[in-house]
């Protein structure tokens, strides 16, 4: 399996570079490009926002092939292991979050998404630092969105 796998069959020939440079790098924003040459191998261009999402979707992969290859404790136990912020949340909270992530790893490589597990990896971060500077012990009142409307004025 290549790192092209399931991406748009978006293919420019090395001389595009030089012909059409920002169509090919503007083509590139939007997908990752490959790029065939007569003398070597096919290079892939992309952006580095969609090369940093795949490098931190393998980084994550990997924690969790860790955490499954440990036999002792719970999903949850093993994931706090591998991600100790999760300890801030309930023990309740850590199964929904070790579920959470599990589903949106497996969705983002089912996809070719990285930025689902990503963005689930990072939510629930936040969401463990804000319980643990203590944001998660006040009694909120949540407002109706009519209510809201009345309640709170224009900024």
């Amino acid at each position: 399996m290549t790192i092209t796998a399931g991406l748009p069959a978006a293919t420019r020939r090395s001389s595009d570079l030089s012909k059409r440079s920002a169509e090919v790098f503007a083509e590139a924003e939007d997908h990752p490009v490959t790029v065939t040459r007569r003398d070597g191998a096919p290079l892939v261009l992309m952006s580095q926002r969609e090369a940093e999402g795949r490098a931190g979707l393998l980084n994550f992969a990997a924690q969790l092939i860790t955490v499954t290859l440990d036999d002792a404790g719970t999903l949850a136990e093993r994931m706090a292991k591998a991600f100790p912020w999760m300890l801030a949340l309930s023990p309740v909270d850590r199964e929904t979050c070790a579920q959470d992530l599990v589903d949106a790893a497996r969705a983002s490589f089912s996809t070719d998404q990285p930025h689902l597990a990503i963005a689930e990896l990072t939510s629930w971060k936040e969401t463990a630092t804000a319980v643990a500077a203590g944001l998660g012990a006040a009694d909120l009142e949540w407002l109706d969105e009519e209510d809201a409307a009345v309640a709170v004025g224009r900024p």
